[in-house]
C-alpha cells in the first residue's frame, strides 16, 4: 500500500467510524425521477444476479435490498468495522458473507460472483486500478459491474449552495481541519473510467445520466448533505455556523411547504468481463 493511499484509508476508516450509517442517511430520501433510489437502480442493474458483491457496502443499505430477492447471496467488504456492524444487524443480511476487507485486496477466490455493485464508494478508493483488477478477477464469465458515480449539482439548488458553505468555511479552517486527498479523478468521468476498467479486462463502459432529487425540509436536506467527506475534520464551532448559514440562505428558496429544492446528478456506469 502506498503512503497516499494509507493515509485516504486512515481517514476513511475515521470519518466512518464516527459516522457508521452516513450511506443510509445522506441517500435515503433522494430519488429519480421514476421514483427509484440511487440503491434501487443499481439493485435493477444486476437483477438477474444471484452472487452479489457489494466492495464497500458500509452499513448495508445496498446489500440490504439486493437480500429482500429470494435465493440471492448478497456478501460486501469493507474498511469500516462500525459500519459493518449495523450492516450485520440488518435481518436479511445475518447469512450474508461480510468482511472488514479492502476493495484492493477481496477475500474471494476468482469467479465466485455474478455481478459487483459499488454506490459512490469508487470515488474515494486509492489504488482504483487494483480495485478495477481485483474485481475483473472475482467475477465470473458473463458478471457485470454497476457503479454509482456521483456527477455534481443540477445547480441552483441546496446541494449547490452547501457546496458553495462549505468550500468557504474548508477555505478558511487550518491544515489540520481539511480532508487528505481521496480517490482518482479518473471515476469522475467515462473516459477516465474507461482508462481503469479496460486494462483490468473489462470492456469499455456505458453510463447514463441519473437526476437525483432529495429535496425536503431545510434541515433534513443539510443532514443528508453533511455526509460529505469534507465536514469530517472540520471544528465542531465551524460546523454549527455551516448549519446556521445553510438554514438561513436556504430559506429563500424554500417552497410555501417549507421544502428546499434539491438535486444532483449520478453516473450509473456498467461493464463487463472481457
Amino acid at each position: 500500500m502506498t503512503a497516499p493511499t494509507a493515509a485516504q484509508e486512515a481517514f476513511l476508516r475515521a470519518f466512518h467510524a464516527e459516522r457508521p450509517a452516513v450511506t443510509a442517511h445522506a441517500f435515503a430520501d433522494g430519488r429519480a425521477p421514476d421514483g427509484r433510489s440511487g440503491h434501487e437502480i443499481l439493485r435493477d442493474r444486476v437483477a438477474g444476479a444471484r452472487r452479489v458483491l457489494d466492495p464497500g457496502c458500509g452499513d448495508g443499505v445496498l446489500l440490504d435490498l439486493l437480500a429482500r430477492t429470494g435465493g440471492r447471496r448478497p456478501a460486501g467488504v469493507d474498511l469500516s468495522c462500525e459500519a459493518l456492524a449495523l450492516a450485520r444487524r440488518r435481518p436479511r443480511l445475518r447469512a450474508a458473507a461480510l468482511a472488514e476487507a479492502r476493495a484492493q485486496q477481496l477475500p474471494f477466490a476468482a469467479g465466485t460472483f455474478d455481478a459487483c455493485v459499488c454506490h459512490m464508494a469508487l470515488m474515494p478508493m486509492g489504488d482504483v486500478d487494483r480495485v478495477a483488477a481485483e474485481t475483473a478477477r472475482v467475477l465470473s464469465p458473463g458478471g457485470v459491474l454497476a457503479c454509482a458515480i456521483g456527477g455534481g449539482a443540477l445547480g441552483g439548488e441546496a446541494y449547490e449552495l452547501f457546496g458553495r458553505l462549505l468550500r468557504t468555511a474548508v477555505e478558511r479552517a487550518p491544515a489540520e481541519q481539511r480532508i487528505p486527498p481521496l480517490g482518482d479523478r479518473r471515476t469522475r468521468t467515462r473516459e477516465g473510467l474507461a482508462e481503469i476498467l479496460v486494462p483490468a479486462g473489462f470492456s469499455a463502459p456505458e453510463q447514463e445520466t441519473v437526476p437525483i432529487d432529495p429535496s425536503g425540509p431545510a434541515d433534513r436536506v443539510r443532514a443528508a448533505l453533511s455526509g460529505i467527506y469534507d465536514t469530517g475534520p472540520l471544528a465542531p464551532d465551524t460546523v454549527r455556523r455551516l448549519r446556521e448559514t445553510f438554514l438561513a440562505e436556504a430559506a429563500g428558496p424554500a417552497g410555501p411547504d417549507g421544502r428546499v429544492p434539491c438535486g444532483f446528478r449520478i453516473h450509473v456506469v456498467t461493464a463487463r468481463p472481457r
